[in-house]
């Protein structure tokens, strides 16, 4: 492309050869100045004259830039409208999970002096907020009544209060995880489950003895099955004893800590060794009919510092805290944990 440059009549005339990229590149470079130079008349001119209301500028403009506001407005309107909804919403999915927590704090054992004090705790950041109330189901009704705008100050303050409720109920899991924990631990290393699946055939206290026929103490609990069925650990520990013990017959001891010691006795073969570690339904002897025995089965003993204690007890509380985490855990929603601040 040819462009011819001329300064008058007798002048000569110069002549400028631009190619095609050249031409594209110049072309962009103008439609660039102009699109700075508008948004610059735009922001400095049309905007400034609106405010500070130039006689003749902010008239002309005026208008185009207040439908321009009203369309922002809406916008931000409908925008804090789906916020507010939202934040209904996660209002009602705290107080379910608010309610979950009081019922399983109450099953992990937590006396409500403690949710208290992590109430007094959260007082501080939610005494701004408005009081969220349960709302119940069923039937409703009444007038129509428009509710307010909330601007966008009210619900970040709305959101800072579910914030710390949540982080409430995040802390009432945390414990409450806590303390199921810790008698999941304690329901481990204390004789909770019985030895062999099956009824009890004589229970512990005085009997007539099957021999003698004469009143005796039954320092333990009788479990008949056939010989062969297996025997399980009824708590984890140590293997201090795997021998024949007199009357016990071929005889097994678990340590469980604490002056805590469980016997099982009259077995036909025992499965493990002094100095192993078991754990809690490990399969560590069989039933057998071994020394002073009317037939097969397991005589089971659990001592404390070396006193018979009756094993029924140990085995009804163990149920009952076997019963109390399975129940908390179908209760129990996943909560994540929160990140220390």
């Amino acid at each position: 492309m040819d462009i011819l440059i001329t300064h008058g009549g007798l002048a000569r005339t110069r002549s400028m050869h631009v190619r095609p990229g050249q031409l594209w590149l110049i072309l962009s470079a103008l439609v660039l100045a102009m699109l700075l130079l508008s948004g610059t008349v735009y922001h400095f001119v049309f905007l400034k004259a609106v405010r500070d209301g130039w006689p003749v500028v902010s008239q002309i403009v005026g208008p185009v830039l207040g439908r321009d506001a009203v369309q922002r407005e809406r916008y931000t309107r409908e925008n804090l409208d789906a916020m507010a909804q939202k934040v209904g919403e996660l209002q009602a999915k705290l107080l379910k999970l608010e309610a979950v927590g009081e019922r399983v704090s109450g099953l992990a054992g937590i006396k409500p002096e403690e949710l208290r004090a992590l109430d007094d705790a959260g007082k501080a950041s939610t005494s701004s907020a408005s009081p969220v109330l349960p709302v119940a189901t069923g039937a409703r009704g009444g007038p129509f009544v428009p509710a307010p705008v909330r601007s966008g100050e009210q619900l970040d303050q709305l959101m800072a209060m579910l914030d710390a409720q949540a982080d409430r109920s995040g802390d009432v899991f945390v414990l409450v995880e806590s303390r199921l924990l810790a008698r999941r631990l304690e329901l481990l290393m204390v004789p909770s489950i019985a030895p062999v699946d099956g009824p009890v055939g004589s229970g512990f206290g005085f009997r007539i003895d099957p021999f003698n026929r004469r009143a005796a103490l039954h320092t333990g609990l009788d479990f008949p099955a056939p010989t062969g069925t297996p025997i399980h650990a009824a708590a984890g520990g140590r293997v201090i004893e795997a021998e024949r013990d007199g009357a016990y017959g071929m005889a097994l001891q678990i340590d469980h800590g604490d002056g805590l010691v469980t016997r099982y006795g009259h077995t036909s073969q025992i499965l493990v060794k002094p100095g192993d570690l078991v754990r809690r339904g490990q399969q560590v002897a069989l039933v057998g009919s071994t020394g002073r025995s009317t037939g097969p089965h397991l005589h089971f003993e659990v001592l404390l510092e070396d006193v018979p204690q009756d094993p029924a007890k140990f085995l009804a509380r163990g149920e009952s805290l076997g019963a109390a985490e399975r129940v908390s855990a179908a209760v129990t929603p996943p909560v994540r944990r929160r990140k220390s601040r």
